[in-house]
């Protein structure tokens, strides 16, 4: 999620916004405008929740979320589980079929598997260190066989890697290469069209398995300022509006015609430090960063009240969180203390301090947002302590491939990276952020960090079923991040859609996802 804003913007949308609505859109047509584009349409290899949320209308699981993150069946209508623990069977649906019109049964499901856990996959290592085979065992049952007890196994199975793409597109080397943008699945929407840097447009699966969907069609659209993003509900260009600024909220507050939805998210952002990096490898200057930022301040500010101030790097919404009572105090005096104790102890006539040799202290900070406001209240929290951070923006698309070089390549210093674990799981924050052998190009331990005492806790985490022992380990976790700050947790914004009100049948998840189904519609 990115946050954009530019004074002349402001200017221009204040006019535009006060509008009445300018174009009347196709009410069988649900167009909802998204604030980055998609990268991928192949549910496997993205990493990006905008791809994930496009991916899962178009797409389905053998299980699913529903609005409290429970984890509730879709394909799969029931499961067993061993006394064991290592083998889960699945008794799936009958009658569903592709957008191709190949059958969804067993075989569909292993070879789904099969394929993701080759390896050759981002989301490979969602699945590869659980699931040691997928049999089928007969049309219409399906087993999972373990390495080993896995508590969050369900909640894997609901994240978007585990969406089932159609096998007769996984099996043909020629379609395969191309799913990411030619796709086909079971859900109610099909794919016809991706314009880049503008839109994909879907249209309705009318065999779809729950019933012929009440809309014709559903279009994502692209517009990284929010400002348009605004723009465009109230004038009704768009139905939907994702993560409004939140300098419009309490100005669509007052609409008639569009509705506010104001809720928690479990998308927490941090600010990403590179551990191996020469200057931010020094714990005290990680630590100084983190104890020079008023969180409280941003949310209150900045923010206008819709969020909340984070002090660990998972959501307490989510199943098994740990570690919310570590409070990371803003003491600016804290910072300059330990600056000077890492050898940062002389200050330049500017401000910034220098070392034993007159290197300054200065650093990067990378970000995909055109908003400048939270980068340089970032930077003047630093310059207050003596350390310079250098803006850098880039498009998404540029930073996200940047940050997944391997280490010896990797130029990053800082990036500003919000993270919503598609899992609803405390695994799916710890493991893939925080696993010493999940750094790029294997997985996004984007800050190259390691530690033996967090890696033992996410291997107990993943191993016990029992909640109250997952949650001991991650507790362990916790108090290591809090001495370490890897990932300097800043802030959790709060979900802010803004929809018109004719829309009906429409859910928003915490994990960010629009839930358009069958059942949507327009009046």
């Amino acid at each position: 999620m990115k946050f954009y804003h530019t004074a002349l913007l402001a200017l221009v949308g204040a006019a535009l916004l006060a509008a009445e609505p300018i174009l009347a859109l196709d009410k069988d047509v649900l167009t909802v405008v998204k604030y980055a584009e998609v990268i991928s349409l192949d549910p496997q290899d993205i990493t990006d929740t905008p791809s994930e949320d496009l991916n899962r209308k178009i797409y389905e699981g053998l299980v699913d979320f529903n609005m409290s993150l429970d984890v509730v069946p879709k394909l799969a209508k029931s499961w067993e589980i061993s006394e064991d623990r290592l083998t889960w069977t699945f008794k799936l649906r009958e009658g569903v079929t592709f957008h191709s019109g190949a059958p969804f049964n067993a075989e569909a499901v292993k070879v789904n598997f099969d394929r993701i856990l080759n390896g050759r996959y981002k989301r490979t290592s969602l699945y590869q260190p659980i699931i040691k085979e997928v049999r089928v065992v007969d049309e219409y049952t399906v087993a999972f066989d373990l390495k080993q007890p896995f508590g969050p196994f369900l909640n894997n199975l609901a994240h978007t890697a585990g969406l089932i793409l159609d096998p007769s597109y996984v099996k043909d080397p020629k379609k395969n290469a191309k799913i990411k943008r030619q796709p086909s699945g079971t859900g109610p929407f099909k794919f016809e069209e991706w314009e880049p840097g503008d839109y994909v447009k879907m249209s309705a699966f009318e065999d779809y398995w729950q019933g012929k969907p009440k809309l014709k069609g559903l279009i994502y659209k692209f517009a990284p300022e929010p400002s348009t993003r605004a723009m465009l509900v109230e004038t009704g260009e768009a139905h939907v509006g994702q993560s409004i600024d939140t300098n419009d909220v309490e100005r669509l507050k007052t609409r008639d015609d569009v509705e506010m939805r104001i809720f928690p998210n479990i998308t927490v952002y941090t600010l990403v430090v590179n551990t191996s990096d020469a200057i931010l490898g020094d714990v005290r200057v990680r630590q100084a960063l983190s104890h020079s930022v008023d969180r409280q301040g941003i949310c209150d500010k900045i923010l206008h009240g819709n969020a909340v101030p984070a002090y660990s790097i998972i959501s307490p919404m989510i199943n098994c969180a740990a570690g919310q009572n570590n409070m990371i105090a803003y003491d600016p005096e804290l910072s300059k203390k330990l600056l000077a104790e890492a050898g940062w102890d002389k200050i330049g006539k500017d401000g910034i301090r220098t070392n034993a040799e007159g290197k300054r202290l200065s650093v990067e900070l990378w970000t995909s947002s055109k908003s400048a406001i939270i980068p340089e209240a970032y930077i003047g929290f630093a310059r207050a302590v003596g350390m310079e951070i250098k803006l850098q923006t880039m498009d998404w698309a540029t930073l996200n491939s940047r940050i997944e070089l391997p280490e010896e390549k990797n130029k990053a210093q800082i990036f500003m990276m919000g993270w919503s674990p598609s899992t609803g799981d405390a695994d799916w924050v710890y493991r893939p952020l925080l696993a010493s052998w999940l750094v790029p190009p294997m997985g996004q331990n984007q800050s190259f960090y390691r530690n033996e005492i967090v890696d033992q806790g996410i291997k107990d985490g993943m191993r016990e079923s029992d909640n109250a022992l997952r949650k001991a380990a991650y507790e362990k976790i916790e108090e290591q991040l809090i001495a370490d700050q890897p990932r300097i947790p800043i802030y959790s914004i709060k979900n802010l859609y803004a929809v018109r009100k004719e829309v009906k049948n429409l859910d928003i998840y915490p994990i960010n996802f629009v839930m358009v189904n069958h059942l949507t519609y327009v009046e």
